[in-house]
C-alpha cells in the first residue's frame, strides 16, 4: 500500500507550481521582458541623446555670450581710462610747452597775475603753519610750512613756482568740462617746491590737516606718495625703464584729501628742459564711482553682476549684492605715512572659490565653473575674467606694471535657464512615452490576472482551507483538522499539517504539567535568594560600621592643631584625603624634646589594609622617637624591620615609600625614598629635592640599611618645605591631564611669604580647581613647614 508522501506528485501537470509557472510565469515574463523592457530601453536612450545634443550647443552658446559681455565691460572700462589720460596728456602737453619755453611762461605768468591776483596771492595760517589763497580764484594754490621764509611769505623761487602755475587756470577749467567726468585737475610742483595748485578751488590744506595730521612737517612727495618721485627720476635717467611705455602713473584707489571720496589719481611727470630731472607733474581725479558705474552697469541674466579687481586681487569696483555673494570684507589701510587706501581683496574673501581664484594671463576669457556658499546651500556659478590694457601703477613704493582685469560673475541656473528648459521639455516628453508604456503594461497585467483568477480559483481552495484551520489552531483548537481532495503539493501540505496538529496536542496535554513542577522549583529558588539578599545586608551594614570605626582612629592619631602650634620657630600645615573610607597615606609630626621629626609616606593601595598598615607606621615611629633614637639611618632602619615582620605576618603583601625630616636650627636633615621634596626660599626660588637614592621602600626588604642616605636641606627663616604624597601630582583633569610637579611647584612659589596655612589651602584650591568633577582615584596628602 503507497503512502500519502508516494501518492503526492513531485512534479507533474496536476501539480500546483506546474499551473502557476506555465499561467503566471510564461504570460508576465514574455510580456513584460519583452515587449516593455525593450521599449522602456530605447525611449530612455534617446531622450539622453537629445538631451546631450541640446544641452552642448547651448552651453556652447551661454559662454561664448559671456565672454563676449565680458569683452565689451573690458572695452568700456579701457576707453574711460584713455579719456582721462587724453585729458591728462593735455594739460601736461600745456604745462610742459611753458616749461619748454621760460620766458613765455614768465611772461603768462605775469600777466595772469595781474589780471588775477587772487590765484597768485597766499595768506598765511598760523595754525596749519601753512599759507593758501583765499577763496574767489578759480584754483587753490597751498604752499606748506617749509616753503615759507621767516616772514610766512613764500621764498621767492616758491612765490616765482606760484606764477608760473597760474597758467592752469586757463586750461583746467575748458578740460573739466569737457571730456570724462573728473573729480579736479591739478598742478604739483618738483620735490624742492611742491606747491599744490587744483581745480575748482576747496579747503584743500584745511582738509589736509584733518586727514593726514603731520603731513606739513614732513617732504611732501615722500610722505604722500613715497616711492613715485624716485621711479620718474629713474625715468628720466633711463626712459626704457618704465614697466609700461607710457607717461602716465595711475594709482591704487585711495581717500581725497579734499572730498573724502575714495578716488584714483593719475599722474603725468613733467621734465626740466634738458629732459633729466622732474620739473613738477599734472594730475587728475576720477571718483571710484565713475568706475564702479560702468562694472555695475552689468546686467546678465537676473542676478550676475560684474567687478573690477587689480592684479594682486584688490577689488576695485563692485556692487553691494555682488560683494555679499562672493564674501568680500572691506578694510581702510591707514599707516604713518601715505594717502588712505582701500583693501577689499579676493584673497580674503570668505568663499574658497574666491580666495583661490587665479588672475593670471593663461586665465583671460576663459571660462571657469566654481561653487558658492549662499546661505548654506552650494550653489554653481560661471566666472569670466578679462584683462584690461597694462598701466603704470604706484600703490606703495617703485612704480610697477599692473593689469586690472574685469570679471563677469552669472548663476549657472540662470545663465542655462533655456538649457534648463529644454531639458525639462525632453524629459517631460519621455515621461509621457514611459506612461504610454506603464499603462500598456498595466493593462496586460490585468488581463494576465483575470485569467490566474479564473484559472487558480481551484487550485486556491484547498489553501483557503489550510488558513482557516491554522487560525483555528491558534485560538488552541487543537481538534482541527483538514479535508483536502487534491493529490498536489497543497494536498501534501494538508497532510503534514494534520499531523503537526495532532503532534502539537500531545505535547501540549503535557506541557501544563511540567509548567506546574517549574513554578514550585522557582518558587523556592526566589526563597533562597530572598534569604540570601537579607544576610547581604547585614553584612554591608556591619562592615560599613567597622570602616567608619577604622577610618575614626586613623583620623584620632594624626597630629592635633593645637601640637602643631606648640613646636617653636616652625609653622606646619596639613591636609588629608583619602579616596576610600580608609586612606592608605600617612604623615606625622613628633616632637621629643628639641628634636622635631616629621614623616610622609604612601602604602600601597588604598582601603583597610593600607590604612591598618599607615597606623603600624605611625605607632613604630612614635615608639622609636620615645626612644630618643637621634639617628636618622638607624631610626629608618629599625623601622622598617618592625613593618617587614608585621607584614610577613599578615601576608598582606602591601609596602610603602617613607620620607623622614628632622629638624635642628636651620638645618634639616631628609632620608628615605618618597616624592621629591619642594623647597621654596624666602625670596621665592624654588628647589627641587630627589629621593630615589635616600632609601628603598619600607616592608620590601628586611634588611634595607645598605641602601638608605641622607640628604641635608638649608632651612632659614621664611623658608617652606612641601611634602605631598603621589595623589596630589597624579590628579587628573576632565582631559585625563595631571595636575604634575610644575603645577605644584608653580603654585607654592606665588604663594611664598604666605602663612603655612595660606599656602596650603591655596595649593589645594590650585588642585581641587583642576580635578573639577572627576572621581578622586588616590588618597591626597600635603604637608607645609615653614621657618619662622
Amino acid at each position: 500500500m503507497k503512502t500519502d508522501d508516494e501518492r503526492t506528485p513531485r512534479f507533474g501537470l496536476r501539480s500546483f507550481r506546474a499551473k502557476f509557472v506555465l499561467v503566471v510565469g510564461g504570460a508576465v515574463l514574455f510580456d513584460l521582458l519583452l515587449s516593455g523592457g525593450l521599449a522602456l530601453w530605447n525611449v530612455q536612450k534617446l531622450s539622453r541623446d537629445a538631451t546631450s545634443e541640446v544641452g552642448e550647443g547651448l552651453t556652447t552658446a551661454n559662454q561664448e555670450y559671456i565672454r563676449s559681455y565680458a569683452q565689451s565691460t573690458a572695452s568700456s572700462v579701457d576707453l574711460l581710462l584713455d579719456r582721462v589720460h587724453g585729458d591728462v596728456k593735455a594739460l601736461a602737453g600745456v604745462l610742459q610747452a611753458q616749461i619748454d619755453d621760460p620766458a613765455r611762461q614768465q611772461q603768462v605768468g605775469a600777466t595772469l597775475a595781474q589780471q588775477a591776483p587772487a590765484s597768485v596771492k597766499v595768506v598765511y595760517d598760523a595754525k596749519g603753519d601753512w599759507a593758501q589763497n583765499l577763496p574767489g580764484a578759480l584754483s587753490v594754490v597751498s604752499v606748506w610750512g617749509y616753503l615759507l621764509g621767516a616772514d610766512h611769505a613764500p621764498l621767492p623761487s616758491v612765490q616765482q613756482e606760484i606764477e608760473d602755475s597760474t597758467v592752469i587756470d586757463l586750461v583746467a577749467p575748458t578740460l573739466m568740462a569737457s571730456g570724462s567726468s573728473k573729480l579736479q585737475m591739478y598742478y604739483i610742483g618738483p620735490k624742492e617746491r611742491p606747491i599744490f595748485r587744483t581745480v575748482p578751488y576747496t579747503d584743500q590744506a584745511q582738509t589736509f590737516d584733518r586727514l593726514y595730521p603731520g603731513h606739513n612737517k614732513a617732504e611732501f612727495w615722500e610722505f604722500f606718495f613715497p616711492g613715485i618721485y624716485a621711479s620718474w627720476q629713474e625715468w628720466a635717467r633711463d626712459p626704457a625703464s618704465r614697466p609700461v611705455p607710457d607717461e602716465i602713473t595711475q594709482t591704487a584707489p585711495y581717500t581725497d584729501a579734499i572730498t573724502g571720496k575714495l578716488i584714483v589719481s593719475f599722474f603725468h611727470p613733467l621734465w626740466t628742459r634738458d629732459r633729466t630731472g622732474i620739473a613738477g607733474t599734472a594730475g587728475a581725479d576720477i571718483t571710484l564711482d565713475q568706475l564702479a558705474e560702468v562694472v555695475e552697469r552689468v546686467k546678465i541674466a537676473e542676478t550676475g553682476f560684474g567687478f573690477l579687481t587689480m592684479s594682486t586681487g584688490n577689488v576695485v569696483a563692485i556692487n553691494p549684492a555682488g560683494q555679499a555673494i562672493i564674501g568680500l570684507r572691506s578694510s581702510s589701510d591707514t599707516g604713518a605715512q601715505g594717502v588712505t587706501g582701500l583693501e577689499r581683496s579676493l584673497r580674503g574673501s570668505a568663499q574658497p572659490a574666491i580666495a583661490s581664484l587665479p588672475l593670471d594671463q593663461n586665465n583671460d576669457g576663459v571660462v571657469q565653473h566654481i561653487m558658492l556658499d549662499n546661505q548654506g546651500e552650494r550653489v554653481p556659478y560661471i566666472v569670466v575674467l578679462k584683462r584690461l590694457k597694462p598701466t603704470n601703477l604706484w600703490s606703495s613704493g617703485p612704480i610697477k606694471s599692473e593689469t586690472m582685469s574685469v570679471g563677469i560673475v552669472v548663476p549657472e541656473r540662470e545663465i542655462y535657464a533655456s538649457l534648463f528648459a529644454a531639458q525639462d521639455s525632453i524629459s517631460r516628453a519621455t515621461n509621457r512615452i514611459l506612461l504610454f508604456q506603464i499603462a500598456a503594461i498595466v493593462v496586460s497585467l490585468l488581463i494576465v490576472f483575470a485569467a490566474v483568477l479564473g484559472i487558480s480559483k481551484r487550485i486556491t481552495r484547498g489553501l483557503r482551507a489550510l488558513a482557516s484551520a491554522a487560525q483555528r489552531l491558534q485560538s488552541k483548537d487543537y481538534s482541527v483538522r483538514v479535508s483536502i481532495p487534491t493529490r498536489d503539493e497543497v494536498g501534501a501540505v494538508g497532510t503534514a499539517f494534520n499531523r503537526m496538529a495532532e503532534q502539537i496536542s500531545f505535547h501540549t496535554e503535557n506541557l501544563e504539567q511540567l509548567v506546574d513542577e517549574r513554578t514550585r522549583e522557582l518558587g523556592d529558588a526566589n526563597q533562597e535568594i530572598s534569604e540570601l539578599n537579607e544576610k547581604l545586608r547585614d553584612e554591608n551594614v556591619r562592615l560599613g560600621a567597622e570602616l567608619a570605626v577604622a577610618k575614626h582612629i586613623q583620623m584620632m592619631v594624626l597630629p592635633k592643631p593645637f601640637e602643631l602650634e606648640a613646636i617653636p620657630g616652625l609653622e606646619i600645615a596639613a591636609y588629608m584625603r583619602p579616596a576610600d573610607e580608609v586612606g592608605g597615606d600617612y604623615y606625622d609630626v613628633l616632637q621629643n624634646g628639641s628634636r622635631v621629626k616629621i614623616g610622609i609616606g604612601d602604602v600601597t593601595g588604598h582601603g583597610l589594609e593600607s590604612g591598618v598598615l599607615m597606623l603600624m607606621v605611625q605607632s613604630v615611629a612614635r615608639a622609636l622617637q620615645e626612644t630618643n633614637e637621634g639617628d636618622p639611618r638607624r631610626f629608618l632602619d629599625r623601622l622598617n624591620r618592625a613593618i617587614y615582620k608585621n607584614i610577613e605576618r599578615t601576608n598582606t603583601g602591601k609596602h610603602l615609600s617613607l620620607a623622614f625630616l628632622d629638624f635642628e636650627d636651620e638645618r634639616v636633615t631628609l632620608s628615605g625614598q618618597h616624592e621629591e621634596v619642594l623647597v621654596v626660599r624666602a625670596d621665592g626660588e624654588v628647589e627641587c629635592i630627589d629621593t630615589i637614592d635616600l632609601g628603598l621602600p619600607v616592608g620590601l626588604e628586611n634588611d634595607i640599611s645598605p641602601f638608605i642616605a641622607t640628604h641635608d636641606i638649608r632651612f632659614g627663616s621664611g623658608d617652606v618645605i612641601v611634602l605631598h604624597t603621589d595623589g596630589v601630582t597624579e590628579a587628573e583633569d576632565k582631559d585625563r591631564k595631571l595636575f604634575g610637579f610644575e603645577r605644584l611647584s608653580q603654585s607654592a612659589q606665588k604663594r611664598h611669604g604666605a602663612s603655612a596655612e595660606e599656602i596650603k589651602t591655596g595649593i589645594i584650591e590650585d588642585l581641587m580647581a583642576h580635578i573639577g568633577i572627576q572621581k578622586i582615584h588616590d588618597d591626597i596628602t600635603l604637608v607645609i613647614i615653614r621657618r619662622t
